[in-house]
């Protein structure tokens, strides 16, 4: 069964976050961790901070978006600790 939402790895490289959306947080997990993208690559390993469950993959991609616009750590921090939107408090 699919599971849409969105998700933030944590880079044990540098500390870094990184936020994205899928259907199947297992499957690209291994994907980051492996290099397979680009843009995150150079920042492996990853490990899983926080997945939100979404009710749509069109719901999980704009909550990715509108959480990307934010760019404060202490917002991150927060979501993760908190496990909702910050537009949800």
């Amino acid at each position: 069964m699919k599971e849409f939402g969105v998700y933030i790895l944590r880079s044990l490289k540098n500390n870094t976050y990184y936020i994205g959306s899928t259907e199947d947080i297992s499957k690209r997990l291994v994907q980051h961790n492996a290099g397979a993208q680009s843009y995150t690559r150079k920042l492996i390993p990853f490990v899983l901070e926080r997945f939100i469950l979404c009710k749509s993959f069109e719901e999980a991609r704009h909550s990715e978006y509108k959480l990307k616009k934010y760019k404060r750590k202490d917002i991150v921090n927060k979501v993760i600790a908190d496990g909702v939107f910050p537009w949800n408090y």
